[in-house]
Formats: C-alpha cells, sequence, structure tokens
C-alpha cells in the first residue's frame, strides 16, 4: 500500500515517524520550511522509550498516486490541502484525524464516504518546528466511518496502523467525536491566556470557568438528541459526573487531572496554531456547540464568548490576563 501522510505536525508528525520506521511506503506532505531539516536530520520524537530521529520521506506536493492517506492538517487548511493534492488521491481512502466533526463532511464533498475513515485520535503530542516532536500522552487511535459507509480497504488499513498504533473500531463514531469535543473544549481557556495547560488549569477560578463551559455545552448536545460514546480513557460518565457535581467541586476535580496530564508543559491545538501565527480550530471545537445551539434554537452564550475571546488574540496578537478574562465571561 503506497500512503501518504498530509499535515506533519504533532499528530500526523507521528504518524510519518512510526510508520516510516515500520518499513511502510509513506512519504509526508509538508510545509516548504520542514523539507530540508526532515530530509536531512529525520525527524525527531521523544516519547517514553526516549528521544529517536526517523528517517522519513517528505516533500511538499504529492507527485504520484497514493492508495491511503492520513490528513493531519488543521481542519482550517483540510479542503486547500485536499484541492492541491486532489490529482493523487481520486481513488485514495482519507483518514481524517482533525479535531470536530466537519472534516468528513468537508471531504464528503469530493469523495463517495466508502472512501473516507474517520479517525480519533487519543494520544497527545506538542510539535516543536520544524522536526521535532513530544509525544506527550499515549492512547487509541479510533476508526468508524462518520458518514455511514463501509470504508474501503478497511481491512488492508487497520493491519498498517496497528503495527505502530492501538486500533479500536467504533459503530457510533458520531457519538465518540462529539464526546472528544469535550476533551478539547478547554484548549480554548489556555490559548487565550497563553500559558501550558498545566499553568492555566492550577488556578481553581479558571477550573470553574472551563466546568461551566462543559456544563453548557453537555446540555446543548443532550438537547439535540446526539448520544454520546465512551472513550478508552473518558467514559462518557466521568463527563456526565462531571457537569453534575457542585461546581467548585467539580473545579478541584479539573484541575487535578488537568495539571497531571503531562511532566511536560502541555499546550493545547489552539495555542499552538496561535504561536505559530495560524488561524486556530476554535470555530471547530466550541464553534461547534455554538453551531449546534443554533441549529436547535438553544443558547450556548459562554461558548459563543470564549470563541469570541480566542479570535480576539488571534486578531491582536495580544493574551489575556486570568483576571481579565474572568471578568469579561461572568458579565
Amino acid at each position: 500500500m503506497k500512503s501518504a501522510v498530509i499535515g506533519c505536525g504533532a499528530i500526523g508528525g507521528l504518524f510519518l515517524g512510526y510508520l516510516s520506521s515500520q518499513g511502510s511506503d509513506i512519504r509526508g506532505i509538508v510545509r516548504d520550511y520542514q523539507v530540508q531539516p526532515l530530509s536531512e536530520k529525520g525527524l525527531g520524537i521523544e516519547d517514553p522509550a526516549g528521544k529517536s530521529f526517523y528517517k522519513v520521506k517528505v516533500d511538499t506536493k504529492l507527485k504520484s498516486k497514493v492508495d491511503f492517506a492520513v490528513f493531519a492538517t488543521k481542519i482550517n487548511d483540510l479542503e486547500k490541502a485536499f484541492s492541491e493534492n486532489i490529482e493523487f488521491l481520486k481513488e485514495a481512502v482519507i483518514l481524517t484525524t482533525q479535531n470536530g466533526i466537519e472534516a468528513d463532511y468537508i471531504l464528503g464533498k469530493y469523495l463517495p464516504p466508502e472512501r473516507i475513515l474517520t479517525g480519533v485520535v487519543m494520544f497527545g503530542s506538542t510539535f516543536y518546528p520544524p522536526n521535532n516532536i513530544v509525544y506527550n500522552f499515549g492512547g487509541d487511535l479510533i476508526l468508524g466511518n462518520l458518514l455511514g459507509a463501509e470504508t474501503e480497504m478497511f481491512s488492508d488499513i487497520k493491519e498498517l496502523l496497528k503495527t505502530s498504533f492501538t486500533i479500536r473500531e467504533e459503530p457510533n463514531i458520531k457519538g465518540a467525536k462529539y464526546l472528544k469535543v469535550f476533551l478539547n473544549l478547554n484548549n480554548c481557556i489556555p490559548a487565550v491566556l497563553g500559558l501550558s495547560m498545566q499553568e492555566t488549569f492550577s488556578n481553581l477560578d479558571i477550573s470553574e470557568l472551563a466546568i461551566k463551559l462543559n456544563r453548557e455545552a453537555y446540555r446543548v448536545v443532550k438537547e439535540s438528541n446526539i448520544e454520546l460514546e465512551s472513550l478508552p480513557t473518558y467514559p462518557r460518565e466521568r463527563l456526565e459526573g462531571l457537569v453534575s457535581m457542585n461546581t467548585k467541586e467539580a473545579s478541584k476535580v479539573l484541575s487535578g487531572v488537568m495539571t497531571s496530564l503531562s511532566d511536560k508543559p502541555l499546550y493545547g491545538s489552539i495555542l499552538q496554531s496561535i504561536k505559530r501565527g495560524k488561524k486556530s480550530e476554535v470555530d471547530y471545537i466550541n464553534g461547534q456547540i455554538v453551531k449546534l445551539a443554533q441549529e436547535n434554537r438553544l443558547k450556548a452564550d459562554l461558548n459563543r464568548k470564549i470563541v469570541e475571546a480566542v479570535h480576539r488574540v488571534e486578531d491582536t496578537g495580544r493574551f489575556i490576563a486570568s483576571g481579565e478574562l474572568l471578568e469579561y465571561m461572568n458579565n
């Protein structure tokens, strides 16, 4: 199977490095500034086993047909990246790894549903440009088909991915994707503050804000008749318990979890984008809750305001102090 990884940052880099190390015929499609460091020095991945450099093949665009492609760009870049490489993707199966639920629908404008494979990534990493990644914590790669079709070549693709990742199949992939939205829902706060996850959630007032965001989002999802599906390391009942607890007690629980995610500073995907001067994916995470609320004539004022705050940081380049953020969100 001839494969490609399109977008080789925090998540895509792991696919490229680990699958390359297993002898897969795989090429990374990367940005211009990454080509020379990756070609000459390799891809550095620091994981629990230590730091290793992986020999990888890279280019800025596909130049020949592939059978399978992992799309690991940010969702804002997904359609452009697909269009730039469409000539060599016409017969490929595409694995989406983006946060939120919109990626499959975007590609569904170009591909039949049986050629789109939905992924939910449960591992976390941080990209240090141009060619280094820290693998912060492990987890499964969950696979399904959000569009309700039987994915072509699924058995072959699963065997390929099993060489490097723990694979789980999920029939209710939509419910799993929405529960993953809740895992990413708090990324907006450290992005606004410009802090690591650990620094952000050591503040109990900020953790309390996060609980309120989650509680509002949970209400919107339930009232929209979406059935959440448990994830391997995050059962649905944990979220339900958290949003039903007393706010102050729940904030202590959340603070404990978030400050112990990794012994290295962990920066959420939204903040990583902002630091690179890129438009973040907040519209597809907290913004997905706002969109869902609008579609069902519900309110999601807190999530709407935090989306606006993230865009303010993107536009001005100025992070917001915690006290200022709390005052804005509570008014």
